[in-house]
């Protein structure tokens, strides 16, 4: 497979090939060079800051202006086209400190920070989980996410589904350990907002107060703005608090992480709809410049079967989890049949098991394997008592006297697969049955509640009822006016909205500045490079995820208490060392082509470094055959291995998992460190013309010479006097 280039690398590549041809010889233009290629090194390894691109810019000029001869002026005029055409790429490099390739080796970024949506530098805050700073955790985190709490109990963890310890066993439990940190910081008086700057008096005005919107507020107030969050309903946290059951997402860790964001001079309106309650004109006479529509899926659609729309006891999953979320915990009915097999109609239907009704019973057209809701929540759905009936096709839903009394189904078998990659449901004739219910509950997707919105002149639909929107941006077609979260890209994540809100916020401030758009998506930040946990190689194959500890199934079918109860703080802080550090191993497999090609040791049992070939990994087989000679180590471009000599003794590490550790030993006659026995052994018998000298003896490589020259001499016949004359 070919690895993706960098046009950063690319650029440093061409100018190391210039300076090894000597093609430039006139000694002040090939000093520029040379400048040239330090200046764009240090950009490739991380260590760039703005001021690079302006000596960089300043060098090719030079070069293209004042160039001797035709290869001087064509070496600058290379490197200033590629500063004009790939701007953005070295600006990202500085300002992130990851290249999104991994063409730059050092700033390679980890799968895990690359899959999540809002960018989190996972492996840093794992790492200081593990080292105990749980609140230094939640503050690296809070830059990319001002939603920890919330994320540690509903993300979906798309980072844990790239997580390179799955290839050894199961991937780290990246969303507990967020929830375990935010919850400990919280308790502690340790999770605290950084200093909101004065206002700058530019204002901007967020629609929606849910994930997508309190994110943009959070950052833009960070940039210094004035910011107002208009909300329809009666609480802030949009479906996460209207759409997320309080047994996955208690209301207080929503309430806690919105008090944050208002703490910060945030201004939240609620029981306030755009163009029923004000008007983008009116908010425009105020002072507010720019604007954020981030209104979410609140709308739900129809089963589009007969009856549907005949009985009142046929709801959509989305209006009975806002209404529930409000206060109403009336059961539905005794009887409730709920369609389909997202992480909604799972949400439903646990809801209905908690207000008491007595048979839950959720149908799916598809079977288990195909239904979207995550496995978890299957799993304790069927604990709680939901009754789950595959490959069932609901056709009608019939009544008397104005009440729901059954649900006509037919059974279906899968055919070919739909535009989805899923197998297509065919119903079976002469299948048949009704299904005896009191109530229909809903649950096949989610739209969009246009209402106000859909009143802005010169704003872009899409076909599926979604705001078209540039995604690097979230620019509209109306000039000021973003748009983030589900409005944009229909029914979502939290994370992933999240993501857009933050992606909002930085355009909106380029935006209000005057400064061009981005025209790539953001690359996730690096924010910090921390020292490794050290464990041992037997230790970090032993420790395995830890088992979420959970309420127990009679008080889950009775109350909305939290089901998930946490980790505990030694769960917490072993789990942080099973993380292999991808921000720094790049997973080249060199130290394992070294080990067994050079050195023929192969003492490197490292199966998950190669994704496309499968094979086992072992730390443990290291220590077995190692002989800490730190070719290994010499080799790693990234310092991921490490060879290390302390106190009479040399380590071998992986991102601070110890691989091997030996004795050293050291030369009889001047002291130097000869490394530990198997090494020196190693060592000398390659060099079978000392190996007959030392016999035993334990001397490095100058003194065993020194002593063979001795010895050689020892041998000699005496010299004559007449030898002695001139």
């Amino acid at each position: 497979m070919t690895r993706p280039t960098c046009a950063v690398s690319e650029c440093r590549r061409h100018f190391e090939k210039l300076l090894a041809t000597e093609a430039i010889t006139t000694p002040r233009f090939r000093h520029l060079t040379e400048e040239v290629f330090v200046l764009l090194e240090d950009i490739a390894w991380g260590r760039g800051g703005p001021e690079h691109l302006a000596a960089l810019r300043s060098l090719g000029e030079t070069l293209a202006a004042q160039g001797p001869d035709p290869m001087t002026v064509e070496t600058g005029r290379v490197l200033l086209d590629a500063l004009d055409e790939h701007r953005e790429i070295f600006v990202s490099h500085i300002e992130t400190h990851n290249c999104a390739t991994g063409d730059c080796v050092k700033l390679a970024p980890s799968p895990c920070q690359m899959a999540c949506p809002a960018g989190l530098d996972i492996p840093s805050y794992v790492t200081l989980i593990g080292m105990g700073r749980e609140a230094e955790a939640i503050s690296i985190i809070r830059e990319d996410n001002p939603f920890p709490w919330v994320c540690g109990l509903v993300c979906t963890h798309p980072c844990e589904y790239v997580c390179v310890r799955g290839r050894m066993d199961r991937p780290i439990a990246i969303k507990d350990l967020k929830g375990y940190a935010a919850e400990r910081a919280m308790s502690r008086m340790e999770y605290v907002n950084p200093p909101a700057p004065p206002s700058n008096g530019r204002k901007v005005c967020i629609v929606g107060a849910g994930p997508a919107g309190l994110t943009a507020a959070y950052y833009l107030r960070l940039k210094g703005y004035e910011v107002t969050v208009l909300e329809a309903l009666p609480v802030a946290g949009g479906m996460m608090m209207v759409g997320i059951p309080r047994y996955r997402l208690p209301r207080e860790v929503i309430d806690r992480e919105v008090a944050m964001i208002e703490d910060m001079g945030v201004e939240i309106r609620l029981n306030t709809r755009l163009g029923k309650d004000v008007t983008i004109e009116q908010l425009r006479e105020q002072g507010y410049e720019a604007f954020l529509i981030a209104i979410g899926a609140h709308s739900s659609y129809k089963l589009m079967i007969p009856g549907e729309d005949d009985f009142p006891q046929v709801i959509s999953a989305v209006d009975f989890l806002r209404r529930v979320a409000l206060g109403d915990h009336h059961a539905p009915g005794r009887r409730v049949a709920v369609i389909g097999g997202g992480n909604v109609a799972i949400d439903a239907a646990r809801t209905c098991i908690r207000l008491g009704c007595e048979s839950v019973t959720l149908l799916y057209r598809r079977t288990r394997s195909e239904m979207p809701a995550h496995e978890e929540e299957v799993r304790q759905a069927e604990e709680e008592g939901v009754q789950l009936q595959f490959l069932t096709v609901p056709v009608e839903i019939k009544g008397e006297a104005g009440r729901v009394t059954a649900l006509h189904c037919l059974r279906a078998e899968l055919g070919q697969p739909d535009a989805s990659g899923r197998r297509r449901p065919v119903p079976v004739e002469g299948s048949d049955h009704e299904l005896e219910v009191d109530c229909v509950i809903a649950a096949i997707g989610q739209a969009i509640d246009s209402e106000g919105v859909d009143r802005l002149e010169g704003l872009a639909w899409s076909k599926r009822g979604t705001i078209k929107a540039n995604t690097a941006t979230m620019e509209t077609t109306l000039k000021g006016v973003f748009a983030a979260g589900d409005v944009v890209t229909g029914p979502a994540t939290v994370i992933e909205a999240i993501g857009m809100g933050k992606t909002a916020a930085d355009a909106i401030d380029r935006y209000l500045q005057g400064l061009p758009q981005p025209k790539m998506p953001p690359v996730p930040v690096r924010r910090r490079r921390l020292p490794f946990l050290e464990v041992s190689a037997s230790k970090k194959m032993r420790l395995e995820r830890p088992k979420m500890a959970e309420l127990n199934t009679d008080r889950r079918r009775i109350t909305f208490q939290q089901v998930e109860l946490g980790l505990s703080e030694s769960q917490a802080r072993e789990e942080a060392l099973r993380c292999l550090r991808c921000d720094v191993c790049i997973r080249c497999g060199l130290c394992v082509k070294i080990c067994r090609d050079k050195m023929k040791i192969d003492a490197l049992k490292l199966g998950y470094l190669d994704k496309e070939h499968k094979s086992d990994t072992d730390f443990r087989v290291t220590a077995e055959k190692c002989i800490a000679c730190g070719a290994c180590a010499v080799n790693c471009p990234n310092d991921a291995m490490q060879m290390q000599d302390r106190d009479g003794t040399r380590t071998i590490s992986l991102c601070g998992t110890v691989l091997n550790r030996l004795k050293l030993e050291y030369c009889e006659e001047c002291g130097k460190v000869l490394g530990p026995e198997r090494y020196h052994d190693f060592v000398m018998k390659r060099m079978k013309d000392l190996a007959s000298v030392v016999r035993g003896h334990r001397l490095c490589l100058d003194c065993a010479r020194k002593k063979a020259a001795n010895s050689h001499a020892d041998l000699l016949p005496p010299p004559r006097h007449h030898d002695l004359k001139d």
